[in-house]
């Protein structure tokens, strides 16, 4: 082992980001405070890039319990912790990985009468929007947007396989992804219409054929096949994004 890898070995746990970011911009992702909804597929990856980059304090939201479905896909689901709630079993992972870590735990859902009160009651540096769902997406974005609040968002990773095809846009620019098209919709709809909004979006036209009807889940009529990676992909392109722009 050289003299370079022998001092790195004993260096503290964020010495090889310091190595390639620099102790001033370290500092700074320690001391900013982002907010990630949705520890799912994509959700969950963007938060534990976030958290091994250092970002210092971290507030999760989720409703969710882990299923076994989300086995394929998911960073916190095993066997081993079906039914667990989600924002704890990721609480439990981000605190592991840096104890000193500000973490603020909400199992809750989102909604348009209670997103306006989480932006006001605490300074958000950035928000990863994670949420799935067309309603309360479009509110904690348009909520973001008037409050000056920096945001990126997610859009569909379902029924699609292509790594290639990801890429990060303005929302403006997305095609072949009907959930870019809602928000798109949604946005005009809120005046929004002309309102810059960066994505993580994949270009590939969605495999109808892996699209299925769902019955009794909350405000969802379907569901669509995933692929292990692509989520990922998803979560650490908006991690990425926020690292460099916060």
């Amino acid at each position: 082992m050289d003299k370079l890898t022998d001092n790195i070995s004993n260096m503290e746990w964020q010495q090889r980001t310091r190595l390639l970011l620099g102790d001033e911009r370290v500092s700074h992702l320690e001391q900013s405070h982002v907010l990630v909804v949705g520890t799912g597929g994509v959700g969950g990856y963007a938060a534990e890039m976030i958290c091994r980059a250092g970002i210092g304090h971290i507030t999760i939201v989720d409703a969710d319990r882990i299923a076994e479905s989300n086995i394929n896909r998911q960073i916190i689901a095993l066997h081993s912790n079906i039914n667990k709630v989600k924002v704890e079993t990721m609480a439990e992972r981000l605190s592991d990985i840096n104890p000193q870590l500000d973490l603020k735990v909400l199992n809750m859902f989102l909604s348009e009468e209670n997103i306006p009160q989480l932006l006001d009651e605490n300074h958000f540096d950035f928000i990863i929007d994670c949420i799935d769902t067309i309603a309360p997406k479009l509110c904690l974005i348009t909520s973001a947007m008037d409050r000056k609040i920096k945001i990126v968002s997610s859009m569909g990773a379902g029924a699609k396989s292509d790594i290639s095809k990801i890429t990060v846009a303005d929302i403006s620019k997305t095609f072949n992804c009907g959930l870019s098209k809602a928000v798109r919709r949604g946005l005009k709809q809120r005046g929004h219409g002309r309102s810059k909004l960066p994505v993580v979006f994949s270009s590939e036209p969605a495999d109808m054929n892996a699209v299925i009807a769902v019955e009794g889940e909350r405000n969802k009529k379907t569901t669509a096949g995933t692929i292990c990676y692509m989520p990922a992909v998803f979560g650490c392109y908006l991690a990425e994004y926020v690292i460099k722009k916060i």
